[in-house]
């Protein structure tokens, strides 16, 4: 296994592991704590009437995609000093069917709030994201086609 981990690795550094612990709680509920100490309970209902606790995995998927171009993007749009004031993402994902159920498609939709942000820049911001800094968007996208959209309203001017 060793072997074949490091030929993924070929030409990467390896310069930090994460470590998750997940403990079954009930029903379908897994407790998950991170290296970091913060917890996240996954739930995943499958009979009528289970009450709802927590994200489903495939739900963490888009979360943890969200959470990663989102910070990528404001980032990069920050070190292009664009004034941003307010910013929303909202992720949707297809998922087959069939077992095992993936996301064939996934739509990020970006929302800007600022004064005279650049459409250009936000572009390349998203672009940047999607292509060099996000390794969950980078990861998906290996099974799945993952598309964005932006749009951009100007903050209003206080008086």
């Amino acid at each position: 296994m060793r072997q074949s981990l490091a030929k993924r690795l070929k030409g990467h550094t390896m310069t930090k592991e994460i470590t998750v612990q997940a403990k079954y709680e009930t029903a379908m509920q897994i407790d998950v704590i991170s290296s970091s100490g913060h917890h996240v309970t996954l739930d995943n209902v499958t009979q009528p009437g289970s009450e709802h606790v927590g994200f489903s995995p495939m739900e963490m998927l888009l979360v943890a995609l969200a959470g990663c171009t989102g910070i990528n993007v404001i980032t990069i749009l920050q070190k292009k000093q664009q004034q941003v004031t307010a910013y929303e993402i909202r992720v949707h994902g297809i998922l087959t069917e069939e077992f095992p159920k993936i996301f064939l498609e996934i739509t990020v939709e970006h929302f800007i709030t600022g004064h005279a942000v650049k459409p250009e820049a936000v572009a390349r911001a998203i672009e940047l994201s999607e292509t060099r800094y996000c390794g969950v968007s980078i990861m998906l996208s290996k099974t799945a086609k993952i598309s964005h959209t932006f749009q951009i309203f100007a903050a209003e001017v206080a008086r």
